[in-house]
């Protein structure tokens, strides 16, 4: 199983973030922890972050033949990110949000969510829970088809 994970804007900056609640969660910590889950299930990961819109959608789109699922984290493009939401759409690759809570989303980004139309669910919470969630929730999706 090929499950692709798309990372939004500043979120390679996460440990800036999380030094302000006294954690010290990076965004290379997620990345390890998911890959070592993802071992576990058998499935493979391909993780991309990026700043610019123009380069998730054309993520999205060069993994659409291989893709099984994906992982977004869509961040400041929850509100306004309608053309990489239209490219989720047209690939029609099952996908899984995930939505950090407020002790490190400060601008509560993830509330009314444009990606919730286009997405199975949201996953929401501590950045290890909610990666965790949203791997274990697309992996069971994909199986059960």
């Amino acid at each position: 199983m090929n499950i692709i994970i798309l990372h939004g804007p500043n979120m390679n900056l996460f440990g800036l973030r999380s030094a302000n609640n006294d954690e010290r969660i990076t965004l290379d910590k997620i990345n390890r922890s998911l890959k070592h889950e993802a071992r576990k299930l058998n499935t493979t990961l391909k993780i991309f972050q990026t700043q610019s819109i123009a380069k998730g959608i054309n993520f999205i789109h060069r993994n659409r033949n291989t893709a099984d699922g994906c992982i977004i984290t869509p961040c400041a493009w929850s509100r306004n990110g309608f053309e990489l939401l239209d490219a989720i759409a047209v690939c029609r690759i099952p996908t899984v949000e995930v939505q950090l809570n407020i002790a490190f989303d400060s601008l509560s980004f993830g509330k009314n969510s444009i990606f919730s139309k286009v997405c199975i669910c949201s996953e929401t919470g501590n950045p290890y829970q909610a990666y965790s969630s949203a791997l274990a929730t697309i992996t069971t999706y994909l199986n059960s088809d």
